[in-house]
């Protein structure tokens, strides 16, 4: 059984909403799951769990949340060299930019990411959460 670890920062809940679907997703399949605010985490917890699935909505000029994520996952991502990574959030504007470029830090950082993410369009609808609960059937068997 995967223990997973789903951290996340929300200003709207539209990222919350997702963090949540992507857990329920995970275990229905099996898999440990913690979902937690990025407020409530330590990096140290981080080395407890074979997957960490980091959640963050497009803040400013297309990038992860600044006030708390950003600097988590700064100070977390040279300890998760190998390990499983996966990455989502919500935006409001733009293309996804901020999930593409999180997405190449990942792999610059040596983690083994899951995929190139999973983005949501503001607030989630029936078929948003849906394709998050799937999303986290995928990351229970990453």
């Amino acid at each position: 059984m995967s223990k997973i670890m789903v951290v996340y920062w929300s200003g709207t809940g539209n990222t919350e909403k997702m963090a949540e679907a992507i857990a329920k997703g995970a275990e229905g399949k099996g898999a440990a799951v913690e979902c937690k605010n990025v407020a409530n985490v330590a990096v140290a917890d981080l080395a407890g769990y074979d997957v960490v699935a980091f959640g963050s909505p497009s803040m400013g000029v297309e990038t992860i949340e600044e006030g708390e994520m950003e600097p988590f996952f700064a100070e977390a991502l040279p300890g998760l060299k190998g390990k499983k990574v996966a990455i989502f959030g919500s935006y409001g504007w733009g293309d996804g930019e901020w999930l593409r470029t999180w997405a190449d830090r990942c792999r610059s950082g040596g983690v083994t990411l899951m995929d190139d993410g999973l983005a949501v369009n503001e607030t989630p609808d029936d078929a948003a959460v849906a394709n998050c609960t799937a999303w986290g059937e995928k990351l229970a068997a990453f």
